[in-house]
């Protein structure tokens, strides 16, 4: 029997297990530990809370959850609970699938400032992750700028601009949506180092930017090249560019009140302010012939009370395991750190691709586990256990998940999906009831 244990229940660590149950097929145990006691990761706390739809792939997940051969472990942190050393000693595969969780840095004077809060921590925020229930951003800006061309910076725009009614279907965490009512900002500045044909946009994110009740785009027509140089573009880029191009000859709109403002060919080199962030320095950008952005040395500043830089993120190191500093990711090849141990997904490739690239990434794994033929006894899910009850860890089942998914849903408010519990302790209670 081949015993492996998962370390994160995100996108990775499911597509993982399913690959390692297609491969091993009842000759194989697996344990998916997370910090959390709530599974499905990126999924609950990644996706915006108006995109259900996307959500739904966590029924998936469910399935290979209710699999004989799979257990769910919650509330167990890896370096604090139980070590990889202890885990490589009891699994014959050891798999990181944690993502990359961390903010990169905008690495520019004064983003340490009050007011400058990592987009990993305001999606966190809003979608009711424990980690980040307390961060209170400052919405009483009225002037916000966030930094990035892709979809997390239109989520987290699309999120500020959107009215409670447009949330109202939504699984947002209470505490935000009530921070959200009494919000202040008027002006959402969204800024990219190059142009319009570079953005890392989608096109159904960004034609949701045009539907808002009570917000509408700014794009200054100036920023494109000539229409027929759309021509060369791939065919979904291409209708980026055309939204942004019907956005540019938009009039105002007197009965939306939030102006979203699209500024390209913009890089931020200061963060400034008396004691908190008040304005963002830019400088312009120009593209090289291989299509880098440097600067021009030309500069002007937009207010901006709060500062949201949205431009990649890094996997967390694990004591015990190389790390790549430089990529923001484990150091591996092809998925493989040591005899043994492995990494998938981001936290193997870096935050690169969409929920469903991490389907063939997780099956790569399983047929790497499968071919590198690990022998010998483990002790697997029983030396797991034994560990946890030596040290009185609290852990949760995935039956335990189900009492708090129900808890959650009952206490949804009209017309959302749920309400979801954002203190660890709260959902531990939750675990503790009888069914």
């Amino acid at each position: 029997m081949l015993n492996v244990a998962i370390i994160g229940s995100g996108p990775a660590g499911y597509y993982t297990a399913e690959g390692l149950l297609k491969s091993f097929g009842g000759d194989v145990c697996i344990d998916i530990i997370d910090r959390l006691p709530t599974p499905f990761g990126l999924i609950r706390a990644g996706v915006a809370p108006d995109h259900q739809s996307i959500k739904a792939v966590s029924r998936r997940y469910e399935t290979t959850s209710l699999s004989e051969h799979v257990r769910f472990v919650g509330n167990l942190s890896v370096g604090d609970g139980v070590t990889i050393e202890e885990l490589l000693k009891l699994y014959h595969a050891v798999v990181i699938a944690t993502g990359a969780p961390a903010d990169r840095k905008l690495g520019v004077p004064g983003e340490d400032l009050p007011g400058v809060v990592g987009s990993a921590a305001f999606v966190g925020w809003y979608n009711g992750h424990p980690d980040f229930a307390d961060l209170a951003p400052p919405l009483d800006a009225e002037s916000v700028a966030v930094v990035g061309n892709g979809n997390v910076a239109l989520d987290v725009a699309r999120i500020l601009a959107k009215t409670q009614e447009e949330l109202s279907g939504s699984d947002i965490a209470a505490h935000a949506a009530a921070a959200l009512k009494g919000s202040k900002i008027r002006d959402i500045h969204i800024i990219g180092r190059r142009g319009p044909h570079q953005v890392g946009f989608t096109p159904k994110e960004l034609g949701e930017m045009g539907e808002l009740q009570r917000a509408y785009p700014v794009v200054d027509a100036a920023d494109f090249p000539p229409p027929v140089a759309d021509a060369s573009l791939d065919p979904g880029l291409r209708k980026v560019v055309g939204f942004l191009r019907e956005f540019s000859g938009r009039a105002p709109r007197e009965d939306a009140p939030v102006r979203v403002h699209f500024h390209f060919f913009a890089k931020p080199v200061a963060v400034e302010g008396d004691g908190k962030a008040e304005k963002l320095v830019l400088e312009r950008t120009a593209l090289t012939q291989d299509g880098q952005a440097v600067g021009t040395g030309e500069t002007y500043d937009i207010p901006a009370g709060m500062v949201v830089p949205c431009i990649g993120y890094r996997t967390s190191p694990i004591p015990g395991v190389p790390y790549d500093a430089a990529r923001g990711r484990f150091s591996n090849t092809e998925g493989r750190i040591a005899p043994g141990l492995y990494c998938v997904g981001w936290a193997r490739r870096g935050p690169t691709g969409t929920i469903g690239t991490n389907r063939p990434d997780g099956f790569m794994i399983a047929e790497e586990i499968s071919a590198d033929a690990p022998s010998g006894d483990r002790d697997g899910p029983a030396g797991l256990d034994k560990l946890i009850a030596e040290r009185d860890l609290y852990v949760v089942t995935f039956r335990d998940w189900q009492k708090i998914d129900a808890a959650e849903i009952a206490r949804a408010r009209t017309g959302a999906p749920r309400e979801k519990f954002v203190r660890v302790g709260e959902m531990l209670e939750e675990t503790k009831r009888s069914s």
